[in-house]
């Protein structure tokens, strides 16, 4: 079984994962591109204490980038976790704690 610390890579901090946290209170994580909601749900709840109300995934495709001046290559690509907490749950690190 994966540890919580495996499945969650880092969070993202970001314009609009700001305006979820503070309308919504919903927060932005990038996970392991094989982990499951139920796997997300459960390492949540495990490293910050919270009670998780739902989770949402993206897979963010690559993009492609200019390596040099006619040369393309790709980003790689990565899963994103949108978890919505119980109403008066916090997760510090995103308060800047």
């Amino acid at each position: 079984m994966k540890s919580p610390q495996d499945i969650i890579i880092e969070p993202i901090i970001t314009e609009k994962s700001v305006y979820l946290r503070d309308k919504y209170n919903q927060y932005a994580f990038k996970v392991r591109k094989d982990a499951t909601k139920p796997e997300i749900k459960k390492a949540i709840e495990e490293l910050f204490k919270v009670k998780v109300i739902e989770v949402r995934v993206i897979n963010v495709k690559p993009k492609r980038r200019r390596i040099r001046t006619r040369r393309y290559g790709y980003t790689s690509s990565w899963k994103k976790a949108y978890v919505k907490l119980k109403e008066g749950d916090r997760i510090r690190i995103f308060e800047g704690a």
